[in-house]
């Protein structure tokens, strides 16, 4: 079973190769790590070296004024300068290609975290993970591309640590107290600095998920701008907008704030660690203990060592962010299916004695002990006083009812054993919110994705003319290529109706369920909708079960099934109905 956005897909392919979903933040990063070793591997190799070369220059220069300037050597200088040069070339070229590399693993992981959620949000079997519309779409760009910093992240903590260990050393080298006062001395700053980072982690998981839900119902208000203007709620829409945005607001100054603070402790700490080291160095070298070319050497070191601590200090941040929008996509990974299919495959073609769908005693949500049976070439009409009978009905027989009592068969077989193919392949859900995309009124009527190829341009005109919406292809200069904006914004609302009716009909299920298609529309061209679409699944020897209170739709009905409290309490034609029920009559001619 599905809707009209995708009928009887196979299950999609995994965009990268199959590996086991991350059930952790944890494990989606050392994921990211594990799937571009060898480019994060030689990037981090670069960077390091760019450090080292980093390292080295001071102590180049030290060697300079103690070899050869000290001693006025001039062949000692020109070699100095030689190694100088060599040292910079090297340091540049290495910088150069190792961030190359490392921001290059960071876009690619990205693109594949982008097409990872996709493939999760667009999957047959749908997902639970409880996010809307703008929350996927936040999670799926902007978290995606933050935790994608993970694996740059590590590349540059690597690459600091390296220099801090080369400055150590030739510390511990040039004084063995020093580079112990400096061993020492970084540990404990950096363990310091983690307190602030911990609380980055939870302001920047605290406005990405408040900016997730502004975006959210940005997005639903903007689908929902001509109805809010019609019923003249435009004002309270715009309240509860505002109020999500200060949300948003207040979470995004907060977390800038955490940054701000965290950036000024970094370098704040950078610089009282430098003073000491060259205040301690400069009294060493009065007492005699260090050389002028040493002295050099040593407050050089500390200098530079300033910044691998402040880069350690970002590193630090770096993770904070990508821990929590790591924990943001692994919720929607993991989520649960939507629809869980079972092995079992339907035969083709489906044996005409055996009833489409069938529920025998079903609860779902408000519906009770519901026995429905419709059988191949019927046109099934549902009154349901209840709006909330209808959803539960409509989602049970899209598959969206996992835990439903009593039995659902599906051309006789029950539909938990049904696999994914066979169940969207049966029954075709037509739902009342359904959605059209930006391209074309073609594009946007092609369903048929069992065999790959577009339909027909006959049969889409013929669905068209079903759902009385010729005009929109009789009265456009490019007909069938008509532009769909987003949204389809470009059409009103009953043409937005008329055209999901179309591809439902145009994909001629043998089992085809119409939820209300023709509230949009008015009594002359609901008439004429209810005698097109009748005809058209006559012609197409598909079973049509249509929930609706259209008056129109019911009277070309074979039978009628009315559910009140969530049970069915009457059975017949409209007109038998409609003479002797008086509930009936007046929920359907009032």
């Amino acid at each position: 079973m599905t809707t009209t956005e995708g009928r009887a897909a196979p299950e999609p392919a995994s965009p990268t190769t199959p590996e086991p979903v991350p059930t952790s933040a944890a494990a989606l990063r050392s994921r990211s790590l594990r799937r571009h070793r060898r480019p994060i591997t030689l990037g981090v190799t670069l960077l390091s070296t760019h450090q080292l070369c980093e390292a080295l220059v001071p102590v180049a220069i030290g060697l300079t004024i103690d070899l050869a300037v000290a001693t006025g050597d001039i062949t000692a200088l020109l070699w100095c300068v030689a190694g100088l040069i060599l040292l910079f070339t090297c340091l540049a070229l290495a910088y150069r290609t190792g961030a190359r590399l490392t921001l290059g693993v960071v876009e690619r992981e990205a693109h594949l975290l982008r097409l990872e959620s996709a493939h999760r949000v667009l999957h047959p079997r749908g997902q639970r993970s409880g996010l809307r519309s703008g929350e996927l779409l936040s999670v799926a760009t902007s978290d995606a591309e933050q935790a994608a910093t993970y694996a740059r992240a590590w590349a540059v903590g690597i690459a600091q640590v390296t220099a801090i260990v080369v400055t150590t050393i030739v510390l511990l080298t040039i004084n063995i107290p020093l580079g112990i006062g400096v061993l020492l001395g970084l540990p404990l700053m950096l363990l310091l600095l983690r307190v602030p980072a911990a609380r980055i982690a939870r302001r920047t998981e605290t406005k990405q998920a408040t900016a997730a839900r502004a975006t959210a119902m940005a997005t639903d208000l903007v689908g929902g701008l001509r109805v809010l203007m019609g019923i003249g709620a435009r004002h309270n829409a715009s309240l509860r907008y505002g109020q999500a945005s200060d949300h948003a607001l207040t979470a995004s100054v907060g977390a800038a704030a955490s940054n701000g603070v965290y950036k000024g402790l970094v370098t704040a700490a950078g610089a009282v660690f430098l003073a000491c080291v060259a205040g301690t160095a400069g009294w060493m070298a009065l007492r005699g203990h260090l050389t002028v070319g040493e002295l050099v050497i040593v407050v050089g070191l500390a200098q530079f060592l300033a910044e691998p601590v402040q880069g350690l200090g970002m590193v630090g941040q770096m993770f904070a962010i990508a821990r929590a929008s790591a924990r943001r996509l692994v919720r929607l990974l993991t989520a649960p299916d939507a629809v869980t299919p079972g092995e079992l495959s339907l035969p083709e073609p489906l044996s005409e004695r055996v009833p489409l769908v069938e529920l025998r005693e079903v609860g779902h949500r408000t519906l009770e002990g519901v026995d429905l049976t419709l059988r191949p070439g019927e046109f099934l009409g549902v009154l349901a006083t209840d709006p909330r009978d209808a959803e539960a009905l409509v989602d049970l027989l899209a598959g969206r009812a996992a835990d439903a009592r009593g039995t659902t068969l599906i051309a006789g077989v029950p539909l938990p054993d049904l696999d994914l193919v066979s169940l969207r392949g049966t029954v075709l859900v037509e739902e009342h919110g359904s959605h059209l995309f930006e391209g074309t009124l073609r594009s946007n009527l092609t369903t048929d994705t069992d065999t790959g190829t577009d339909l027909d341009d006959e049969r889409l005109l013929t669905a068209l003319d079903a759902a009385a919406a010729g005009e929109l292809v009789t009265g456009h200069p490019d007909g069938l290529d008509r532009p769909v904006t987003d949204r389809a914004a470009n059409l009103s609302g009953g043409q937005r109706q008329r055209v999901a009716l179309a591809r439902a009909l145009a994909a001629a299920p043998p089992a085809l369920v119409l939820h209300d298609p023709t509230t949009a529309v008015d009594a002359v061209t609901e008439e004429a909708i209810a005698q097109g679409t009748a005809a058209l699944r006559v012609a197409h020897g598909g079973g049509t079960l249509a929930i609706a209170s259209s008056p129109a739709l019911l009277a070309r009905a074979d039978r009628v099934l009315v559910l009140r409290e969530g049970r069915v309490c009457a059975e017949g034609t409209h007109t038998r109905l409609a003479e002797d029920d008086t509930y009936y009559r007046e929920a359907v001619l009032r």
